[in-house]
């Protein structure tokens, strides 16, 4: 290996000595310029931005900023600020701590713990006991369990803080958030008032929470402590490479009907049956995931479907297409290729069809439900709720790419959409 010149150390010098730990064994999060070692998981790219050396979030649409890496055992530190649009406007927005990658079903927030960051909002239950509060409340979220140091008036997994030691609106705030083997205890400008423990998970992505409206993170620097060996189901999902196909307020990447398609507040909707919704982008061997529900008022007697077409041309009924449905039936229906291949099981002269009926328990009609579609060559895997539907289904011949096609029949709604390329896997 050859020495490098002294020009290539000094070139290189300030770079290192920046990830060098302070004396307090901090290294910056932020480094002040870009999102560099951040990842925009279910939002606007413009939701997030960085402007005078604080990461700034206009709040809209609901979701969060993660880190690349994930977390065990660690102290973090930060400043936030709310400026709201109006004074007294409730200013929200979070600090998640061992998270998930991707959003949990239905929501535009991940499995983890939250750290409040809140101002101007005060919640009472119907005894006057205050339930939530704007001081640096700590809860878990989204599936995920943990135990308050103090028990909560309704019995929820919250930590109320003990103290007021936070400021409000327009004003900085120092956090100081230490999780070590499933605790984590908040210190807010320098007191600690918040602590819970036995957390599950309790390793997992860090994350900074975009909900309805601006607020600012500044000087955030973080120590990483000794493992102390989480076991695997104690540890929060990896990211696999999935990327978000939909960005929450608008259809930018999408082609489709603008007067019929509608986006905002992290949902797809149509407002005519059949009307495809497809990306720009085409993708060849790939695993989508997504998640849907029947939307508005309906007859509950009538059937509402979301379709998926997986390798489409200009029109999603492009034979060589492989499309899915799923109703509130319980049925997945699959249509592959015009021409049938040898053994399939089907019994239609237009289409190769699989029909599974009553595939997947406890479907609730009312409900939110995740879908997961895998296509690698012309073989096709659909779970749905975590219940494997079809496995490996030979889907005859179809595209070597394409795009991916959303449309609904008696309306549908759909979030979460993301994609990640299988090609080298």
């Amino acid at each position: 290996m050859r020495p490098l010149s002294l020009l290539a150390v000094l070139a290189i010098g300030p770079a290192i000595l920046a990830a060098e730990p302070d004396r307090d064994g901090f290294v910056p999060m932020f480094n002040g310029k870009d999102l560099t070692g951040w990842v925009n998981v279910n939002t606007h790219p413009g939701t997030f931005f960085v402007k005078d050396g604080m990461i700034i979030t206009t709040g809209k649409p609901t979701g969060y900023l993660r880190t690349d890496k994930q977390y065990e055992n660690f102290v973090a530190e930060f400043d936030w600020m709310h400026i709201p649009n109006k004074p007294g406007e409730v200013g929200n927005s979070g600090f998640f701590v061992w998270a998930d990658p991707i959003p949990a079903v239905g929501t535009g927030y991940t499995r983890g713990i939250e750290v409040q960051v809140l101002v101007n909002l005060t919640y009472k239950n119907k005894k006057g006991e205050i339930t939530a509060t704007s001081q640096g409340d700590l809860f878990s979220i989204w599936g995920a369990t943990c135990v308050p140091d103090r028990p909560h008036p309704d019995g929820w997994a919250r930590c109320l803080p003990k103290e007021d030691h936070c400021k409000g609106e327009n004003e900085w705030n120092h956090y100081r958030v230490e999780g070590k083997d499933g605790r984590i205890t908040l210190a807010v400008n320098g007191h600690e008032v918040s602590g819970v423990s036995k957390c599950n998970p309790r390793k997992g992505y860090l994350a900074l929470e975009s909900e309805g409206s601006e607020c600012r993170f500044k000087n955030l620097k973080i120590k990483e402590l000794p493992s102390t060996n989480p076991k695997p189901e104690e540890i929060a999902d990896v990211d696999m490479g999935f990327k978000n196909l939909f960005n929450g307020l608008d259809l930018n990447g999408w082609n489709g009907d603008r007067a019929v398609w509608k986006a905002g507040g992290g949902i797809l909707r149509s407002t005519k049956d059949g009307s495809v919704l497809s990306t720009e982008q085409k993708f060849g061997r790939a695993e989508l995931v997504f998640d849907w529900r029947p939307a508005g008022k309906r007859d509950p007697a009538k059937a509402v479907s979301a379709q998926i077409a997986l390798r489409m041309g200009d029109n999603i009924h492009d034979f060589k297409t492989v499309m899915i449905s799923a109703s509130t039936g319980n049925k997945i229906v699959l249509i592959g290729a015009k021409e049938k291949p040898a053994g399939a099981p089907d019994t239609d002269a237009n289409f190769n069809q699989k029909i599974i009926e009553n595939a997947v328990k406890g479907f609730k009609p009312d409900q939110w439900h995740r879908v997961h579609i895998t296509l690698k060559g012309n073989l096709v895997s659909v779970e749905q709720d975590g219940q494997s539907v079809i496995k490996e289904w030979v889907a005859g011949r179809v595209n070597d790419a394409g795009r991916i096609g959303l449309s609904g029949f008696g309306g549908v709604e759909f979030m979460n959409v993301f994609v990640r390329d299988l090609k080298e896997r």
